[in-house]
């Protein structure tokens, strides 16, 4: 009989692992709405930070649940929640193309929160919808076209972020990875069953504190009394009314080029996700799974939050970690009671990044390798081409900040030298990363089928290519500035779309020339 526990020793590292992960978040989150967006430090932690822990909060539970009724019903105690938390991608598209252009052009933060609200409350609508067709498109997409974008993102938005920034502290952050591949690659078990990541986090704590020894130091004591001036009790604050008051404002129809990709992205991802818990046995309803996503998304809109919130990748990692159900319920009640007390500037003046970001390198590097592992060996050649495109858009990230950085535009610079990097145009990185979610999941997916000699469904995926760059979904753009925009037209016939129609022809007629040699 299945005795269900709803913490076990496995959750401590969970909980460590996708805190940490959502901590990182948050701190990203202050430091460029504070230093980029004008956003008073007051305002962030009265009116967005409760939003989103009441966001994390209500997803947090409910994956809990789901994973205690899948443990039920499958009589089985190694069942691991879906995580959930911000979405990393939709907070740096949000602040760069949406809330800081708005705030850079009217100079009011208020504004620019609005418009971020009515964004997120969109995209939420988008993740809802998209529940009730998502299920359709996971029967006809190829595992590995799933598993190979979710490694994709892995490889460039986390695991490449966090090794740099583990070589740019080597003295503080190569211990705590050391001792993370120690314990979950090497199944070291540290004395008195202390979990990895407990030791891990203490460790790199306890390095940033003594980097003053050999260098300049990390860790400031009188940033903790400073702290203290961000404590208190803040209720959410209910902003439906600040939401309903953008509709029909130019601004968000201007920057309805983000939302609505955004939206649609974080459906896919999300449904991704899914599958790859799927891979590792977990089997969840996708439907109930991705319409809880934007429902969570909806209410954090309502109460604050301009982000949008997503089941997030990473699933494969904690069930590695052996946590269960436990971890999501500590993550969702820590990080609520972190953001309602106004304890984020404790943590972040106590914990350096470094301490933890090993553990979420680590989950980084598992979701990179499970798209390899949890795939037809002999399909490994379309899992390495569905990750191109995530790599395109680090890419643009990483432009597009420099950009920002130096005061530079951009949107000039391309029009004056049309920007050579390398031996490529920055033309050719922009049209890979618009819509990399679903170009990579369309050029896996044709892959796979011209593997399995399948010529008929390559056609079929080669068309339906051809029709999201005739509105603009994937591969087209326009340039405001050092922001990238989807630039949607309906229909058109664009060299890509052209170039995708011609594709599919030369899969329909291997298709017939194969049929007609069988």
């Amino acid at each position: 009989m299945n005795k269900f526990k709803w913490v076990v020793s496995g959750d401590i590292d969970g909980f460590f692992g996708l805190f940490v992960d959502n901590l990182i978040q948050l701190l990203v989150l202050i430091a460029l709405l504070s230093g980029l967006c004008g956003f008073p430090m007051h305002f962030i932690y009265k009116s967005i930070l409760p939003g989103i822990g009441i966001s994390l909060l209500i997803g947090n539970l409910f994956y809990s649940y789901q994973s205690y009724k899948l443990s039920l019903k499958e009589s089985r105690e190694d069942v691991t929640a879906l995580p959930y938390g911000v979405n990393t991608v939709s907070l740096f598209a949000f602040i760069f193309f949406i809330i800081f252009p708005i705030y850079k052009s009217t100079g009011d933060y208020q504004m620019a929160w609005k418009v971020g609200l009515a964004a997120s409350f969109l995209s939420g609508l988008i993740e809802l919808g998209g529940a009730f067709i998502a299920e359709k498109i996971r029967r006809v997409t190829p595992r590995a076209a799933l598993l190979s974008t979710l490694a994709g993102i892995a490889m460039t938005f986390i695991s490449m972020d966090f090794i740099l920034k583990t070589f740019q502290n080597p003295l503080v952050a190569f211990l705590p990875f050391g001792i993370i591949l120690l314990q979950y690659f090497g199944k070291v078990v540290f004395p008195f069953r202390i979990p990895g990541g407990l030791v891990s986090v203490l460790a790199g704590t306890a390095l940033a504190w003594l980097s003053g020894f050999w260098g300049k130091p990390m860790m400031d004591i009188s940033n903790l009394s400073k702290s203290v001036d961000h404590f208190g009790f803040f209720l959410p604050v209910f902003s439906i009314r600040e939401i309903f008051s953008i509709f029909g404002s130019e601004n968000l129809g201007l920057y309805a080029s983000i939302i609505i990709p955004m939206g649609i992205f974080n459906v896919i991802g999300s449904l991704q996700n899914i599958e790859s818990a799927e891979a590792v046995g977990d089997k969840y309803n996708t439907r109930d799974s991705l319409a809880v996503n934007g429902i969570g998304t909806i209410i954090g809109s309502f109460v604050g939050s301009p982000f949008p919130t997503t089941i997030y990748i990473g699933h494969p990692g904690w069930k590695a970690l052996g946590a269960r159900s436990g971890y999501s319920v500590l993550n969702g009640t820590f990080m609520t009671i972190v953001c309602l007390f106004g304890l984020m500037g404790v943590l972040q003046a106590l914990i350096p990044i470094e301490a933890g970001m090993a553990i979420v390198l680590w989950i980084g590097i598992i979701i990179g390798s499970q798209a390899f592992e949890s795939s037809p060996s002999h399909h490994s050649p379309a899992a390495v081409v569905g990750l191109l495109p995530s790599l395109a858009g680090w890419g643009v990230l990483l432009v597009t900040g420099v950009f920002s950085l130096l005061n530079g535009n951009l949107e000039t610079s391309m029009q004056e030298t049309g920007i050579m990097i390398l031996p490529f145009s920055m033309n050719g990185l922009i049209s890979l990363s618009q819509g990399f979610l679903l170009t990579s999941m369309i050029w896996a997916s044709v892959c796979v089928f011209i593997i399995e000699k399948d010529f008929l469904k390559a056609f079929y995926w080669s068309l339906a290519a051809g029709v999201f760059a005739s509105i603009g979904v994937i591969h087209s753009y326009s340039l405001k500035g050092n922001a990238v925009l989807n630039n949607f037209t309906f229909p058109a016939f664009t060299e890509f779309s052209i170039a995708y129609a011609i594709l599919a022809l030369l899969f329909l007629l291997s298709f017939i020339f194969y049929n007609r040699k069988k």
